[in-house]
């Protein structure tokens, strides 16, 4: 909120009441995270996709997303759910779990640095959508 506030100019108002909706339902790294791993999952098990089945994938992924926990690694357990949607079955989840989970954390903060920017972005537009969007503050250098 501070990063909103001081260096994008947007309202203490909007910030209050934008970020942490955001920050609840605005998980789009972990909803394009595990769309990714659900591809790559049924390329590796041989599993042929057909649109029904990306479009299953995607639709999964987006509502899993939305009630994901802010907590690392939180992803893999939605993986789980994505890839039963598409007939991969537990032992081929695990493998795959098993195989992913070193490089997780990793990935977990590249995640995490896009849904805060989606977060941001949204309450900057919402700021200038409202009138209450310091451009002084937005067009200034960052501070920290």
């Amino acid at each position: 909120m501070a990063t909103a506030k001081d260096n994008l100019g947007v309202s203490p108002t909007i910030a209050s009441s934008v970020l942490p909706l955001g920050a609840t339902i605005n998980m789009d790294g972990s909803g394009l995270y595990v769309g990714i791993l659900a591809v790559f999952s049924a390329q590796v098990l041989n599993v042929p996709l057909g649109m029904e089945q990306y479009l299953l994938i995607a639709l999964a992924a987006t509502l899993v997303s939305i009630g994901t926990a802010a907590v690392p690694s939180a992803s893999l357990f939605l993986l789980a759910t994505v890839l039963s949607v598409i007939g991969i079955d537990n032992v081929d989840t695990f493998l795959i779990v098993g195989f992913v989970f070193p490089f997780d954390r990793p990935l977990d903060m590249i995640r995490t640095v896009v849904n805060v920017t989606g977060d941001l972005s949204v309450s900057t537009a919402v700021a200038k959508w409202e009138g209450e969007l310091d451009e002084e503050v937005f067009k200034a250098a960052p501070t920290e």
